[in-house]
């Protein structure tokens, strides 16, 4: 099969396209699913260039095409162990069904799929435990790709296969932060980082539960972000207190954090909660825990989700509450121009790969 394989950590060199891959074989709870397409994520890059490494202090977009220079390589992936290489990468997943284990009934050939992205299955259901698909196992950069069969969801809807590739990673971190925050009617809601993919589809999800959504974001992107729901548009490095004002936001959805992070607890109220899924500015802040408990605010880590997050986004969009939309869609074998173009953030939404 035609498919991207990951031979280690470093740049660009390191993704080969190749058309002599073996199909992969379904165990006996898996189902192989002909992929169409596949979202770009923050996570296909950083995992390459080994950024979740505890030695790396950077944002994400200062390291883009080279192997972070600080990391350790036992540490640089979402779960904090060594990658296995050859990876093939690929969070999120639309395809169809055309094989199946052995455990798995055959009626369930021929399903329009997504993969959870999140996986559980290998892990026993354990709590606060997942794989991610294309890190910790092979994803769907690839024609073929095997996973779960109760995480592999049948999906019924108008969407195109591009489009629904757009959801997984996106849409599955966005409603998780929702989520664990608990996001409700009339609240007040920050979303930083929110011209991005996962921002995007949260200031959406944050619309769809009746919240008012403050989205900060690059400046020539205020009215994709108006048209996406939000309420207001900052434009990123404004001066969040002065423009927002001291205690007055309920939920903060952080994707950014980096040297802004101490205006974000300033602008919560007192019993306010902060969600955090991500650190393009820099993984390093400066925290004056005076203002975490006098406040009394709440912190939220979001990567593990509760098996109700992606059920609840499959039951959204085959309702009509949500369309996600994919930003531009590249061929596999461009997929380092694609990584390039994701780099640049020109682009409001995601980017996504369309298989052969």
């Amino acid at each position: 099969m035609i498919g991207v394989v990951l031979t280690g950590h470093g740049g660009f060199e390191k993704l080969q396209y190749r058309k002599d891959l073996n199909i992969p074989s379904p165990g006996p709870d898996e189902v192989l699913i002909r992929v169409a397409a596949a979202g770009i994520n923050n996570t296909d890059i950083n995992t390459r260039i080994g950024w979740y490494s505890k030695g790396v202090e950077t944002g994400t977009g200062e390291e883009t095409s080279n192997a972070s220079a600080t990391r350790t390589d036992d540490d640089s992936t979402w779960s904090g162990k060594p990658l296995e290489f050859p990876r093939i990468q690929g969070a999120d997943c639309c395809g169809r069904i055309v094989a199946v284990g052995d455990n798995i009934s055959t009626q369930r050939i021929g399903e329009r799929v997504l993969v959870r992205n999140m996986l559980r299955s290998y892990v026993d259901y354990r709590p606060y435990e997942c794989w991610t698909f294309g890190s910790e196992c092979d994803g769907a950069f690839a024609q073929y790709a095997k996973a779960p069969a109760r995480e592999t969801y049948k999906i019924d809807c108008d969407l195109s296969d591009t489009d629904l590739a757009s959801v997984p990673c996106a849409w599955s971190t966005a409603e998780n932060m929702l989520h664990r925050a608990g996001v409700k009617d009339k609240e007040n809601v920050v979303i930083t980082g929110a011209s991005g993919g996962v921002g995007a589809a949260a200031i959406q999800l944050a619309k769809r539960r009746g919240a008012h959504v403050v989205a900060i974001g690059s400046a020539d992107k205020a009215d994709q972000l108006l048209a996406l729901g939000a309420d207001r548009v900052l434009a990123r490095g404004s001066d969040l207190v002065k423009q927002v004002g001291k205690d007055v936001i309920d939920v903060v959805l952080d994707l950014v954090a980096g040297s802004t992070f101490p205006e974000l607890l300033d602008v919560l109220k007192k019993g306010g909660r902060y969600a955090v899924a991500g650190a393009i500015a820099g993984p390093i802040v400066k925290l004056d825990v005076r203002t975490l408990y006098l406040k009394d605010l709440s912190f939220f880590g979001c990567t593990f989700q509760e098996d109700e997050v992606f059920t609840n986004l499959i039951s959204y969009i085959e309702r009509g509450e949500i369309r996600p939309r994919a930003g531009k869609v590249y061929p596999l074998d461009e997929i380092v121009t694609a990584q390039q173009h994701f780099n640049s953030k020109s682009t409001c939404g995601k980017l996504v790969l369309s298989i052969p």
